[in-house]
């Protein structure tokens, strides 16, 4: 330990949590960082990797209040605001940005997770004759070439996923066949892997969970998949890193204007703000504000113009998480012919499998929550292209969310089914510059587009053409496939941890493995984990905060995205961390536990007085605490108690099955109803050691 202190400073700091801070965090912050990656850097200096450590949040503040003008003021930290914020900046124009609520917070953070370029477009075209979509080929073709830049600047959180398209009728092959080629076709140089026909015995052989009956074969193409949040959060980083001023948490609350004395003409001058964390408002000026606000385009379009036409049109998308059994590891599916003719998709991701996506109006709102409705009809059209020898249960679903899709409405076309993923720049008579529209795997593109038009527009003077492709991104630059290795050996990290780490933060994650503590144990000697199924580790919600975390949802949903695998595992962490009531509603609505408590009916109780009065003092005695439930940690003790083996996968299958109401916890009704007959599935060995 003694050769560490050479690298380690130890300051006093902790998480602000508006008013909270992250409970068991002390600071052991590194502030100096000597690692040298076996690597020489690239020449150019916009790509090469920065050793400077972050300014911290109220760094960013201030250069907000204190800078007399930036030349780009950027509304929005999603993928699109972010992506404006380090172009403008690697120009060389003096930028900033701010986001009401955290980066990747709203639609960004709640994609189906992959790098696409609009194979769905090519197969309306081929298999309805819709000739319309032929116009989707230039489209298609800048989204697989931005699918292939992203892949490149990302390494540690992008990887290519074949997906399989199941073939239940001969004379489909042939349409879905060419469709598929013509995908590889229009990608050229950019194709990931050639796509191929896979048998029906091969196909099964891969995905042995599809349904067999009917089945002809099956297709497989190549598309990318990240983790969207984290990729978020690094657009925003790099920026910062460049010398953009970023900021979450900040809210627009007005629009500045400025009138010229000669001709009249009002233009935008800035904005006033608030910082939601610490209360203050003030003035930000800026020759140019960028509005991409996503959902909120429209809001923002209203207070430059209160007579602006709405050019939004808000499209609810609803994911669930199921657990890893359901789909193989390093394989998605594709369903083109679902019920009412919406496209799901199936997919492994960050060790669960996601399910979606629906695709209809909706309003707008910071909080958007999923429907029963809605998951019902994602789990019924599962059911439909997997084995029945698969049981897919209600209770299967471990987390769902909804994302509020910001498309571009179309007043010929009647539902957001048939709306492009298209995107549209506008630059309004005050010269508010907005980006609308648009999907993640082109955020790059639609960001060099509204630089453009925003140099036009306010006659803004870079020194610089565009420079973000193929400029890595935070954690980019040195990573390794083999990096986890070096961090098991170095640290004496667990192994899994190690590859959550290395594919989580590239070649930053050394500086998190510095900040990690001593287990106690054998092995692994550091790296504490904040949940025994996962391997997120207490020194990330330390790393976070250079990350500019201000809150609990911050770190659970987007720094680490354990409450979009697992709700139940995220409440589970809750303990760990302050901010519990804001927290817990966020659990409870956007991701999903409120509607899977919901989903289950209460069963009678058939014990006589006797039988309750005997049962009622056996919960007692395992409900040591007096909680008025039975937690997975009691489930542990009692289990240790009884001297009886049981794996963490049998203990949440064992209390999915008894906790009916889906909140993580075994209330004494719910204990009653096992015991009364109403769940069978445990083993008589289990409710022997348990009951």
């Amino acid at each position: 330990m003694a050769s560490s202190a050479r690298i380690r400073r130890l300051v006093t700091g902790s998480l602000v949590f508006g008013g909270g801070t992250l409970a068991y965090l002390a600071s052991d912050f590194v502030q100096n960082e000597k690692h040298s990656p076996r690597r020489v850097y690239a020449a150019d200096e916009l790509n090469a990797r920065p050793t400077k450590p972050f300014p911290t949040r109220q760094a960013q503040i201030n250069s907000l209040k204190s800078t007399p003008e930036f030349d780009v003021l950027v509304i929005g930290g999603g993928a699109t605001g972010s992506g404006v914020a380090l172009d403008a900046v690697t120009r060389g124009l003096k930028t900033a940005l701010v986001e009401m609520d955290d980066f990747a917070s709203g639609t960004s953070s709640r994609s189906t997770k992959l790098i696409h370029g609009g194979v769905r477009y090519l197969q309306k075209a081929i298999m309805k004759l819709d000739y319309e979509q032929v116009t989707y080929y230039a489209m298609v073709k800048e989204a697989l070439y931005e699918r292939a830049n992203l892949l490149k600047i990302a390494p540690h959180l992008s990887y290519p996923l074949p997906i399989m398209l199941p073939v239940y009728k001969w004379w489909q092959v042939p349409y879905y066949w060419f469709g598929i080629k013509m995908y590889d076709v229009v990608a050229g140089s950019k194709c990931l892997k050639s796509s191929y026909f896979l048998s029906k015995r091969d196909a099964l052989e891969l995905f042995p969970m599809l349904k067999k009956e009917k089945l002809c074969g099956a297709i497989v193409y190549y598309d990318g998949q990240h983790n969207d949040a984290r990729m978020n959060i690094l657009l925003a980083l790099t920026a910062a890193r460049h010398g953009a001023t970023i900021a979450n948490h900040v809210t627009v609350t007005s629009l500045l204007k400025k009138k010229d004395d000669e001709t009249g003409e009002v233009t935008l001058s800035g904005a006033k703000v608030k910082d939601s964390i610490s209360g203050q408002e003030f003035e930000i000026k800026a020759k140019c504000v960028v509005n991409a606000a996503g959902p909120f385009t429209d809001s923002i379009r209203l207070m430059a113009d209160e007579n602006a036409i709405k050019i939004c049109q808000p499209s609810s998308g609803v994911h669930i998480i199921l657990p890893n059994y359901y789909s193989p590891r390093k394989m998605g599916l594709l369903d083109p012919a679902t019920s009412d003719g919406r496209v799901i998709f199936f997919l492994p991701w960050q060790g669960g499998t996601i399910a979606g996506t629906t695709d209809k109006p909706t309003e707008v709102t910071r909080s958007p929550a999923p429907t029963e409705e809605d998951i019902q009809f994602i789990l019924r059209e599962v059911r439909h292209y997997l084995s029945s020898d698969i049981d897919v249960r209600r209770g299967d679903v471990l987390s769902a969310w909804s994302g509020i899709r910001p498309l571009v409405l179309d007043p010929n076309k009647a539902s957001t089914e048939n709306i492009a993923r298209n995107h549209i720049i506008h630059v309004s008579d005050s010269k508010l510059v907005t980006i609308a529209g648009g999907k993640w795997t082109t955020y790059r593109s639609m960001a060099k587009e509204t630089v453009d038009a925003a140099v036009e527009a306010c006659n803004l003077n870079p020194p610089r053409g565009c420079q973000t492709d193929g400029m890595f991104l935070e954690g980019g630059h040195c990573y390794s496939p083999l990096m986890h290795i070096r961090l098991t050996q170095d640290f004496g990290l667990d192994t899994e941890v190690s590859h959550h780490l290395a594919e989580t933060y590239g070649d930053r994650a050394f500086s998190v493995a510095k900040l990690a503590r001593l287990t106690g144990l054998r092995w692994p000697i550091v790296g504490k984990r904040l949940h025994p199924e996962f391997p997120y580790i207490e020194a990330e919600v330390r790393y976070a905060i250079r990350e500019y975390a201000q809150t609990a949802i911050d770190v659970l949903a987007r720094r680490l995205r354990i409450s979009f695998l697992n709700v139940q595992a995220a409440e589970e962490s809750l303990p760990r961390i302050n901010q519990m009531e804001k927290a817990e509603e966020f659990l409870k609505t956007e991701m999903g536990m409120e509607v899977n408590k919901a989903s289950v009916e209460e069963a009678p109780v058939n014990l006589s007085p006797k039988e309750i009065n005997e049962y009622i003092k056996r919960f007692e005695v395992m409900d040591a605490e007096r909680k008025g439930y039975i937690s997975i940690n009691d489930l542990r003790r009692s289990f240790k108690k009884h001297n009886e083996l049981v794996t963490e996968q049998e203990l949440h299958q064992i209390l999915r099955e008894v906790d009916t109401n889906r909140n993580g916890q075994v209330e004494l009704s719910e204990y009653l109803q096992v015991l009364t007959g109403f769940i069978k599935s445990l083993t008589p060995h289990h409710f022997s050691s348990l009951f």
